[in-house]
C-alpha cells in the first residue's frame, strides 16, 4: 500500500526551481534532503548552527537571528579546551573565544538573511526530549559532553511543541509573508532514550507539529517519517545500525518529495546536472590522454552552456 503524500497545489503555492531559496534547519535527516538539493544545485542554506534536534532550540534561533539578539560572551563557556554554545552545535566549537563568537554572529546574520528572502523553509524535527542546563533553567541544543548531572531530562509537551512550531511560523512570516513553510519529523529513532521512549517523542512531535501547521499559512507536511515506518519498513533501507534510513530509502524520499515540491520544469536541467557530477567524478586511467583531454572539453562546455542559462549554479572542480 502507497500512502498518498501528495499535496495539491495551487498556483498560490509555489514550487520549488532554480529561482528559488531555500533553507533546511533540524536533525541530521535535514543534511540527507539537503545533500539532494545541493547536488541538484538549488540555492540552499543547511543549518547554518548545525544540527538542532528539538522545536525548542530552533525557535530561539530564530527567535534570536529575526530579532539581532548577537551572541555575548555570557552565552558562551569553555570545556575541554573548546569554546562552546548551548545554543548551537559543537562542530562550531573551537578554541579561540573571540573567532568562535565572531562566526556565531555571522552566522546568525546569515540565517536572518535567508529568513527573510527564502521561498521554502524546511523544518524536520527529531525528537522531543530536551536536556535542561539547571544552573539556568534553560533548555539547551546540545550539552557539549557537559557532565549529565548538570541537566535535567525531559519530554516536550504537546503543547510546548505545538506552541514552539506555531512562534517560528509567525515570526517567519512577519519578516517573510509569502515563505513557504515545509515541516517533516525525522524517520532517524533516538533508541538511546529507549524504543518506547522514542516512540512517545514522535508521537509529541506529530500531534504538537499537526496542531500548528495550516495551509493557509502556507506551512505543510511532508511524511518523511510515515514514508520510513510504513513503505519503507523493511531493514533493507536501514544503514547497518539498523536507525537510518540508507541510500536506497533516502533517494526513494527524496523522489516522493521531488514529485509533491520540486517544479515538473526543472526535470530537464536536473538530468544535465546529473550528468556534469557523473563526469566530474569520473576517475581517467590516463589523465593525460587525449580522449581525456577532449572529455574535459566537452565536460566544460556543459558547465559553461548549463551556467548562461542559470548563473548561480557553480561546480567545484
Amino acid at each position: 500500500m502507497k500512502l498518498q503524500t501528495e499535496i495539491k497545489l495551487s498556483q498560490e503555492q509555489p514550487q520549488i526551481n532554480y529561482s528559488s531559496k531555500i533553507l533546511l534547519m533540524g536533525s541530521c535527516f535535514t543534511e540527507n534532503m539537503g545533500g539532494k538539493l545541493e547536488y541538484y544545485k538549488f540555492q540552499n542554506l543547511q543549518n547554518p548552527f548545525g544540527i538542532v534536534f528539538h522545536p525548542a532550540a530552533i525557535e530561539k534561533l530564530v527567535t534570536r537571528a529575526i530579532n539581532e539578539e548577537a551572541f555575548t560572551e555570557a552565552d558562551v563557556f569553555q570545556h575541554n579546551g573548546q569554546w562552546h554554545c548551548f545554543e548551537v552545535h559543537s562542530k562550531l566549537s573551537t578554541n579561540n573565544k573571540t573567532t568562535f563568537i565572531s562566526c556565531l554572529n555571522s552566522n546568525l546574520k546569515e540565517l536572518k538573511k535567508i529568513l527573510e528572502q527564502a521561498s521554502h523553509i524546511i523544518f524536520t524535527f527529531g525528537t522531543a526530549w530536551v536536556y535542561r542546563l539547571i544552573e539556568t533553567d534553560a533548555i539547551v541544543a546540545n550539552c557539549h559532553k557537559v557532565p549529565q548531572k548538570k541537566f535535567l531530562k525531559e519530554l516536550l509537551s504537546v503543547e510546548d511543541i505545538s506552541a514552539a512550531i506555531e512562534n517560528i511560523i509567525t515570526l517567519i512570516k512577519a519578516v517573510n509573508p509569502n515563505a513557504t513553510v515545509i515541516s517533516t519529523i525525522s524517520p532517524v529513532r533516538h533508541i538511546k532514550d529507549g524504543f518506547v521512549e522514542n516512540m512517545q517523542s514522535k508521537a509529541h512531535l506529530l500531534s504538537g507539529l499537526h496542531e500548528a501547521i495550516s495551509s493557509e499559512r502556507q506551512a505543510f507536511y511532508f511524511p518523511s517519517f510515515e514514508l520510513m515506518m510504513d513503505e519503507l519498513r523493511d531493514y533493507r533501507f536501514y544503514e547497518e545500525d539498523m536507525l537510518h534510513p540508507n541510500n536506497v530509502a533516502i533517494s526513494i524520499i527524496w523522489e516522493r518529495f521531488k514529485n509533491v515540491w520540486i517544479a515538473s520544469e526543472t526535470e530537464e536541467i536536473q538530468k544535465e546536472i546529473e550528468t556534469i557530477q557523473n563526469g566530474l567524478k569520473h576517475r581517467p586511467f590516463n589523465p593525460s590522454s587525449e580522449a581525456h583531454q577532449q572529455f574535459q572539453k566537452n565536460l566544460q562546455k556543459k558547465i559553461a552552456s548549463l551556467q548562461e542559462k542559470i548563473p548561480n549554479i557553480y561546480f567545484s572542480i
